[in-house]
C-alpha cells in the first residue's frame, strides 16, 4: 500500500469513528431521557409547592428577639408532602417542639404533635417532616373510646367531634425551664412528655379560618 492510500485509508477511518461515536452520543441520550420521562415524579410540578412564614407569637414578643422567625416550605411528593421548617434568630442550642394546631393562639384548639427543631449556637434550626400537610389535613373523633393513661394529665376518653381541619403551625420551647432561662416563663402540655414552655411562634399572620396549609390542594 503507497504511502498516498495509507492516509487516505487513515483519514476514512477517523471519519467513520467519528460518526459512529455521534450515533452512539444520539442513542444514549435519547434512553436517557425516555427513562427520564417514565421515572416516578421525584420532584414537585408547578404550584405544588407551598411557602409561607411563622412570626412571633404574641406571648414570646418581649423575650425572644423580633427578628424571629420561620420559613416553611411544603413540597407535594405524591402520597405524601414534605415539611421542611427553617427557623433564624431563636435561642441558641434550645430544642423546641413543632404543632399542627386549629388556631394559631390560645386556646389553640384541636392540635397534633410533628416533631422537634434543636438551634445551633447560632439560633438557626432546620427540620424535615413527612406527612399530610394540605387541604385535607384534619382530626376527627368519630366516637368516645378507651384512650391509654401514659402520662397523669392523659385522658381516659376521648371526645366525640365530627372531622375539624387544622391548618395552622406553632413552635413551642420544649422544656419550660429552658424558656424560663431566657425570660420566656410558663408551662404548658405542647411535648411529649406534656412539659413544655410556652409558644414562640405561629402563623397568626393568617386569618384563623384560613391557616397556610390549606393553600395546598
Amino acid at each position: 500500500m503507497t504511502a498516498v492510500c495509507r492516509e487516505t485509508y487513515t483519514q476514512l477511518l477517523k471519519e467513520i469513528l467519528l460518526v459512529m461515536k455521534k450515533i452512539y452520543m444520539v442513542a444514549t441520550l435519547a434512553a436517557v431521557m425516555a427513562l427520564g420521562a417514565a421515572a416516578p415524579r421525584a420532584n414537585a410540578a408547578d404550584g405544588d409547592v407551598n411557602s409561607f412564614k411563622m412570626v412571633v407569637s404574641s406571648g414570646a414578643a418581649n423575650c425572644i428577639s423580633p427578628d424571629a422567625t420561620a420559613q416553611v416550605t411544603i413540597t407535594d411528593r405524591g402520597a405524601v408532602q414534605n415539611m421542611r421548617i427553617e427557623a433564624f434568630h431563636l435561642p441558641p442550642s434550645t430544642e423546641f417542639t413543632v404543632f399542627l394546631i386549629q388556631v394559631p393562639n390560645k386556646p389553640f384548639g384541636l392540635s397534633w404533635y410533628q416533631g422537634d427543631l434543636r438551634t445551633n449556637l447560632a439560633g438557626h434550626a432546620v427540620g424535615d417532616f413527612v406527612g399530610i400537610f394540605s387541604r385535607e389535613t384534619f382530626i376527627q373523633g368519630t366516637g368516645v373510646a378507651p384512650a391509654p393513661q401514659v402520662f397523669p394529665d392523659d385522658a381516659a376518653t376521648n371526645p366525640a367531634t365530627p372531622p375539624v381541619q387544622i391548618y395552622h403551625m406553632g413552635i413551642w420551647f420544649a422544656d419550660p425551664t429552658v424558656g424560663g432561662n431566657f425570660g420566656c416563663t410558663g408551662r404548658t402540655p405542647f411535648d411529649g412528655d406534656h412539659e413544655a414552655g410556652i409558644q414562640i411562634l405561629n402563623t397568626s399572620n393568617f386569618p384563623d379560618t384560613q391557616g397556610p396549609l390549606s393553600n395546598l390542594q
